[in-house]
C-alpha cells in the first residue's frame, strides 16, 4: 500500500490528534514538536515558547483513501485559524496554525484553501512552511484523549467546506 504523510500545527496536539485518528484513510498519527531550533526538544523546553517549535501532528496516510486536501480541510475546520498568538486559552508561538508541506502539490493545496477561506470573509493567520525535523513528543502525550477520555476543549469541528 503506497502511503503519503501530513504535518498540521494547530494548537495543543491532543485535540488535533482526537480528530485525526477518526478520519478515514489516516493509518497513523503522532503528535509532537516541529519548526524549531533545539534537536529533540522536550514538552517543558517547548512550552517555554522559546524554541520555535509548534505543538504538531505527524500522520500517514492512504491517498487511495482520502485525499491530502481532505486533511488540509479537516485542519480548517477543528481549529481557529484566525486566532494571533495560540489556540483558544493555550497561548504563545507553540500553539499557532501552521500547514508544513512535503511536496509542491501539499502547499498548492494549502494555498488554495487559505485563498477559498479569506474569499469567503474569514481572516487567515495559518502559515504554510516546508515541513521541518518532526520529533514525537513524549509517550503520555500520545493518544491522550483514548488514554484519559473525555473531548477537546480547543478543538471542536466547525464545517467550512
Amino acid at each position: 500500500m503506497k502511503t503519503e504523510k501530513a504535518l498540521f500545527a494547530s494548537g495543543c496536539f491532543w485535540g488535533v490528534q482526537y480528530h485525526f485518528d477518526k478520519h478515514d484513510g489516516v493509518i497513523r498519527t503522532t503528535v509532537g514538536y516541529t519548526g524549531g531550533t533545539v534537536e529533540h526538544p522536550t514538552y517543558e523546553q517547548v512550552s517555554t515558547g522559546t524554541t520555535g517549535h509548534r505543538e504538531a501532528i505527524e500522520m500517514e496516510f492512504n491517498p487511495s483513501v482520502t485525499t491530502y486536501e481532505n486533511l488540509a480541510k479537516l485542519f480548517f475546520e477543528t481549529h481557529n485559524f484566525s486566532q494571533i498568538g495560540g489556540q483558544g486559552p493555550d497561548i504563545g508561538e507553540q500553539y499557532t496554525s501552521a500547514i508544513y508541506y512535503y511536496t509542491l502539490e501539499q502547499k498548492e493545496v494549502a494555498e488554495r484553501l487559505i485563498m477559498k477561506l479569506e474569499e469567503d470573509g474569514h481572516s487567515v493567520t495559518t502559515v504554510v512552511l516546508p515541513a521541518q525535523t518532526f520529533y514525537a513528543a513524549e509517550e503520555y502525550h500520545q493518544e491522550y484523549y483514548n488514554k484519559k477520555g473525555g473531548v477537546p476543549y480547543c478543538h471542536v469541528y466547525i464545517q467550512r467546506f
